[in-house]
């Protein structure tokens, strides 16, 4: 006789008896444990939303950038970058100089606007086919109320991809990117 017809019935998972047995049921056990999540951690955390910035910079003035390359449009250019990403992203006000309570000052100090990234060879020639924009930018914002630099960044460099010949397209990559390293070195001070 084979094996198999002297196995004695026994309860398992696939009985109907499993059924009977009382269990609490997935929808009432996930909202107990999501009621008390929730519950704890409004209690539990004190945190508030800031905006980023010290408690005592609300209002901030932004000095048109020292320009030491032979590109004059960089001053404007970065300056309002900078407010932009300032009031934007920190949430500060500008103001004048006499009556901000922080300071940014910077220099660029390096643009070069044509730096091969791609090339493709020809016949007796080579052709660049990818380009791209690099500055150097050196970036101080000190508080002014308290006489303390805040945030310091020097040599920060930074390029922006472009196609020949959309220069413009590759300087607003670079200056994307300053922008993001000043408000992230800003926000690990603050």
């Amino acid at each position: 006789m084979p094996a198999s017809t002297f196995r004695r019935g026994r309860p398992d998972l696939s009985s109907r008896l499993v059924w009977l047995i009382p269990r609490p049921s997935f929808r009432r056990l996930f909202g107990a444990v999501l009621i008390s999540a929730s519950s704890l951690g409004l209690v539990g955390c004190p945190y508030k939303f800031a905006g980023g910035t010290l408690p005592n910079v609300k209002t901030v003035a932004i000095l048109p950038f020292d320009n030491d390359t032979p590109e004059p449009r960089l001053t404007a250019e970065v300056s309002e970058a900078v407010r932009q990403a300032l009031e934007g992203r920190l949430g500060l006000r500008v103001a004048t100089e006499a009556t901000a309570d922080a300071i940014v000052r910077g220099r660029v100090v390096r643009y070069d606007p044509d730096v091969p990234q791609a090339v493709q060879a020809g016949v007796g020639q080579v052709r660049v086919t990818k380009r791209k924009v690099q500055i150097v930018v050196d970036v101080e914002i000190v508080n002014q109320r308290e006489g303390t630099s805040v945030w310091k960044g020097q040599g920060i460099s930074v390029d922006g991809d472009y196609d020949p010949p959309a220069e413009q397209d590759g300087r607003k990559a670079a200056l994307a990117k300053l922008v993001q390293q000043i408000v992230d070195g800003a926000q690990s001070q603050w």
